[in-house]
């Protein structure tokens, strides 16, 4: 009798199993960064970021699917070069403008998925909309480094890592100083989520 309790047990609590129910991060601000590179006159390549960016993202690795979201506060740009000098403005400030980001009109860019490719049960690749200066165009974002483990320090589960991808930034609108200034923005995102 009791085995047999025990192997009902076990079949209904299969189908459950098998399908696991979606988790939901949510990107930690302090350890999330949106980073790019752009050449700059053919002589170098320059490296700026964004420090403030929220979102989140939903996996279902039973399905193999996913979602992302993320926000990032254009003001929050820096090229370490925020000390205008004797010069009319900082490289910073000349990027918050009209002639680049335009953060006074558009405050916020945004990346949202469409969809998630999966290898085994990590996520591979994101194809999703990112939004600039009011156009929206496809971006692909690979994924480069995945874990999800607990937190060494205080034990939540948190999943992070890094991905890439590329884009013109004439296709947004942002036509200053190319080709001298490269259109070709490539882009880098490290990013760590706490489990919601």
């Amino acid at each position: 009798m009791k085995k047999q309790s025990l192997l009902a047990a076990l079949l209904l609590a299969a189908p459950l199993a098998a399908s696991a129910a979606p988790e939901t991060y949510v990107f930690d601000p302090y350890h999330t960064y949106p980073n790019f590179a752009v050449d700059h006159l053919g002589i170098s390549t320059m490296w700026g970021r964004f420090d403030k960016s929220s979102g989140k993202f939903t996996l279902d690795t039973a399905a193999k699917s996913g979602s992302v979201e993320l926000v990032v506060e254009t003001a929050s740009i820096s090229t370490g070069d925020n000390d205008k000098g004797a010069r009319a403005r900082a490289r910073d400030e000349h990027l918050r403008a009209a002639d680049f980001f335009n953060v006074a009109e558009f405050p916020q860019m945004t990346y949202k998925s469409t969809a998630v490719k999966f290898n085994g049960d990590a996520p591979a690749e994101v194809e999703g909309q990112l939004t600039l200066l009011g156009v929206s165009k496809p971006l692909t974002l690979k994924i480069d480094r995945w874990v999800c483990k607990a937190h060494p320090f205080n034990k939540k589960p948190v999943c992070g890592g890094n991905a890439s991808g590329s884009f013109k930034r004439t296709d947004f609108g942002m036509k200053y100083g190319v080709p001298a200034v490269g259109d070709e923005i490539k882009l880098f995102i490290e990013f760590e989520a706490y489990k919601q």
